[in-house]
Formats: C-alpha cells, sequence, structure tokens
C-alpha cells in the first residue's frame, strides 16, 4: 500500500500591505528584457550627466532647438572621447560615429596595426556598452557567432548557450577569412538585430553595431564577401596609414611606461547611457530632409547603373543609406536639416561597395572611388 500525502490546507489570503510602497523592479535593456548588468559594460566609467535623450514615442514631432542642442553635445562629446585614444584618422572617427548614430554596420577596410579594434573598444566606452571581439578564421562555425544549444548532464536539458554577437558591438575581425555559411550568420544579426538559436529568436542587446574589418592587401586563404552581404554594410571605411606627426604621437603615447601591447582606454569617460544612445538614434531619424536633397540622393544612385564603365550599380539601398548618414552628418554640424553637401560628404564610404566597375576600368588603374567622384560632378545638386 502506498502512501497517501495528507490533505492540502486552504490557502488563506493574506491581509492587505500596510509597509512601505514596493521597490520599482530594474530597469531593463529596450528589446531584450533583460536586466541591466552594470558588471557587463567596459570598463568602470562615471555616470553621465542627466540629458533629455529619451527615445520619443511613436509619431512624435521634429525635435526642437533645445533638444537639437542637447543631442549635437553629445554626439560631439562622444566623438571627443573617442579621439583621445584614436590618434589621427579624423574621417574614420565620424565615419563610423555616422554609421552607429545612424544604426547601420560598417566595413573596415585597412592593414593591420592601424587602431581598429582600439577605435571600437573606445566607442563602446563611450556610452557604457559591451563589447566583443570575434577572429574570423577559416575554421570557425557559425554557432562559434551567435551561439548554440548545450547538454546539461545535471537537469538532463538541453540550454541556450549564447554567442559572442550577443553585445552592444561587435568587432567581426578579417571577416574575409571565414567560409561563406560563417559570414552568412551575420546576417540576421545585422539587419534584424536578433538571432535564431533551434528556431527560437533572440534579439541582441541595443543599440547594436556590426564592424567587420578585412584586409586589402592579404588574399591568399580568404573568402570575398558576397555582394549580397556587402550590401548590408551601411558604410565602407578605409583606413591609410598616419601622418608623421600623427605616428610620432601613437609611438610615444604606447611607449611611455607602458608594459606590452594591451589596449588602453581609461582616459575615455561615459557620456551617455544605452538608452541614451538609442535616444541619439531617434532624433537623427527625424532630421527633416527636403524633397530636393532626396531626389538628388537618388540621382546619384540611379546614375550609377547607367555610368560608362560600371558593370553593376548600387541598389535603392545606396539611396536609403545616403539619406540616413546626410541626417547624421546634419546633425554633427548642429543643423536639423540636410543639405546637398551632407550627401556629398559620405558618398564614398556609402556607395564604394556597392558598385562593381568594369575590368578595363581596373587595367587603367581606376577604382570605385575614382567612377564615383566623377559621378558627383556630374550629377547637378539642387540649389537653395
Amino acid at each position: 500500500m502506498t502512501d497517501v500525502p495528507p490533505p492540502t490546507p486552504p490557502r488563506r489570503t493574506p491581509p492587505p500591505a500596510t509597509g512601505p510602497a514596493p521597490t520599482q523592479a530594474a530597469p531593463t535593456r529596450p528589446g531584450t528584457g533583460r536586466p541591466l548588468q552594470p558588471s557587463s559594460q567596459v570598463g568602470q566609467v562615471s555616470r553621465p550627466p542627466t540629458m533629455s535623450l529619451k527615445p520619443p514615442a511613436a509619431h512624435t514631432t521634429p525635435p526642437s532647438m533645445v533638444e537639437l542642442q542637447d543631442v549635437h553635445r553629445a554626439a560631439r562629446q562622444m566623438r571627443e572621447e573617442i579621439q583621445k585614444v584614436v590618434v589621427g584618422q579624423a574621417q574614420v572617427v565620424d565615419h563610423v560615429l555616422a554609421a552607429f548614430l545612424a544604426g547601420g554596420n560598417v566595413l573596415i577596410e585597412g592593414v593591420p596595426g592601424l587602431g581598429k579594434t582600439l577605435l571600437v573598444l573606445a566607442m563602446a566606452r563611450t556610452f557604457g556598452g559591451t563589447f566583443a571581439r570575434v577572429q574570423f578564421t577559416p575554421d570557425l562555425m557559425p554557432a562559434d557567432v551567435t551561439g548554440h544549444t548545450i547538454y546539461d548532464a545535471n537537469t538532463g536539458d538541453f540550454r541556450i548557450r549564447k554567442g559572442p554577437a550577443f553585445t552592444n558591438l561587435l568587432l567581426a575581425d578579417e571577416i574575409n577569412r571565414a567560409p561563406a555559411k560563417t559570414q552568412a550568420a551575420l546576417l540576421e544579426v545585422m539587419q534584424e538585430h536578433q538571432i535564431t538559436i533551434e528556431g527560437q529568436a533572440f534579439a541582441t542587446p541595443r543599440p547594436f553595431m556590426a564592424l567587420a574589418t578585412q584586409n586589402p592587401i592579404e588574399q591568399e586563404g580568404t573568402y570575398p564577401l558576397p555582394e549580397a552581404q556587402l550590401d548590408r554594410f551601411l558604410l565602407k571605411v578605409h583606413v591609410e596609414y598616419p601622418a608623421q606627426d600623427e605616428e610620432l604621437r601613437i609611438v610615444r603615447s604606447v611607449t611611455h611606461a607602458n608594459v606590452g601591447n594591451g589596449l588602453n582606454v581609461d582616459a575615455v569617460k561615459q557620456v551617455v547611457t544605452p538608452e541614451q544612445a538609442l535616444g541619439l538614434q531617434e532624433r537623427c531619424a527625424q532630421i527633416r530632409v527636403d524633397e530636393r536633397v532626396l531626389n538628388y540622393a537618388v540621382e546619384i544612385v540611379r546614375t550609377t547603373r547607367t555610368w560608362t564603365g560600371v558593370s553593376v550599380g548600387a541598389g535603392p539601398r545606396g539611396a536609403i543609406a545616403l539619406i540616413r548618414v546626410a541626417r547624421v552628418m546634419a546633425l554633427l554640424g548642429g543643423r536639423d536639416f540636410v543639405v546637398p553637401d551632407d550627401v556629398k560628404a559620405l558618398a564614398l564610404p556609402a556607395l564604394r561597395h556597392r558598385i562593381v566597375i568594369a575590368p578595363e576600368l581596373e587595367i587603367e588603374g581606376l577604382n570605385s572611388d575614382d567612377v564615383l567622384t566623377s559621378i558627383l560632378g556630374h550629377v547637378e545638386a539642387p540649389r537653395t
């Protein structure tokens, strides 16, 4: 005969609470529902000043001048903090910051040792975000980037182990060294800011940005990125060698009382929170664009499809990228409207990876930047 458990006593209704009001729940990261973890931030940072940069609700009006000044000040402070540790490369810093504020991803091309990792680490510190670096190799699997399920012997269940892509800033170092299936693992997270593991979708922390690097001079053992994936990058940024005085400053700062080759970003201070960084992105999306400027961006992209010497022109994503980064350039310039010069300023990094030039132009020593410069000189900009 088996023992019968005793009957469960009736549940009593607790009396109404008379003590202090319950505390509010801990804040969660937007888009994920997970609580914010200060320990997961990059380094120890001071609390940023209070600014009115909360993400606006739907159907909001364009930002007022007071809000625009706050947003412009915060973006300028982020740029100044990054330049404390990144010597020179002012154009590269502006382009990467513009892609971040526009909510896009960046493909960085340059030889090793020019500070690409330092730049990403410093940017993560400016808003207290998390940073992850993945070295792409031929044997890297997609699950090594996105995550996978693992069997738990203690519970007898499978649990999900999230990969390094669950971060705010993801640096995919030498992305062209991994095979196509591993490169394709980034497509979903770059486009939709989510990762699917075993049929279950998980949102990445916000704000999110993927920065991929590739070496332009070493092609042995590499896998060129397909055009479909190149089109997912908002900008393709070229990192050049520093000037002589800048290189002298780099050598002096790195070798003075420093042991080893560690990246020191202690001088970078946090100026905004991740939530305020989202507010910056939302405010950038509200910058006004005149219909004539919009037509100017579309005309530039359409000209790439009929230009002599261009085998494949840019698609609609090219014009979208031009307008998105032009809004950021207007914000960095302290304006609440876009001018044609904002479109021109980032036309090369926004379109150079979206066109394919004919082989005869390559034989003559021309590249995509030369062709785009000619197109910009041909397409007439609207006059005010």
